[in-house]
């Protein structure tokens, strides 16, 4: 999955960035508000991480603007903890609050339930006939056994276990699992899903000719 960090603070915004990365997550960062906004609009990001207080365009404006072309999640931080802050936020078309300073895993655990949230997933496990996806440990099992997968082939199979039913291209792939950031090879996606496949069963995703990929 693939974040956006908009956090004026240098130290807080590192190890944000630092944390999400060690989580599976391709993140982009920025550190003013009007970058913000161009990369919010620019990308599709599975969600996004919006401090309001930011040099040249505050969070409110961001999300207000964003509001207009994408419902992309938002979870909005704050060092203002009053009632009226968060209303306002949520008002505008946040999904989600958190007061600083906050704790780190539940920072992880609220953008997880808004990943899982925007896809209609309201659970953290999903099940894939023996398949067994835990988005919260982001662990992968078959038949009640533990099956070990790179974190690229598991942001992988997580992206399209989310969208199941749907295809998926290799250009959306790309866009939700690398950064702007990555130097990316043109094969890459095949080569983590005929991977995935070898360890979780070739019938688990299905190739849409020309069009994608897809776990029915």
């Amino acid at each position: 999955m693939r974040v956006l960090i908009v956090e004026d603070e240098p130290r807080l915004l590192r190890n944000l960035a630092k944390a999400l990365r060690e989580e599976g997550y391709a993140v982009d960062t920025a550190a003013a508000g009007d970058d913000g906004l161009y990369k919010a609009e620019s990308y599709n990001y599975d969600a996004i991480v919006l401090d309001v207080m930011l040099p040249r365009l505050d969070g409110w404006e961001i999300l207000e603007r964003l509001r207009k072309q994408k419902q992309t999640p938002v979870l909005m931080l704050t060092a203002r903890d009053t009632s009226k802050d968060r209303v306002r936020g949520l008002d505008t078309g946040a999904d989600d609050y958190l007061v600083k300073p906050f704790d780190l895993p539940e920072l992880l655990a609220r953008l997880r339930a808004l990943i899982r949230r925007s896809a209609g997933q309201a659970r953290s496990h999903v099940e894939l006939g023996d398949v067994l996806i835990d988005t919260r440990s982001r662990s992968v099992t078959r038949a009640g056994e533990t099956v070990t997968l790179t974190a690229r082939e598991y942001a992988i199979l997580e992206y399209l276990a989310l969208h199941r039913g749907e295809v998926v291209t290799r250009t959306v792939l790309y866009e939700h699992l690398f950064d702007e950031s990555d130097d990316t090879l043109s094969n890459l996606v095949d080569v983590h899903v005929f991977s995935i496949r070898k360890k979780l069963g070739r019938e688990l995703i299905t190739t849409r000719r020309g069009q994608g990929y897809c776990i029915e």
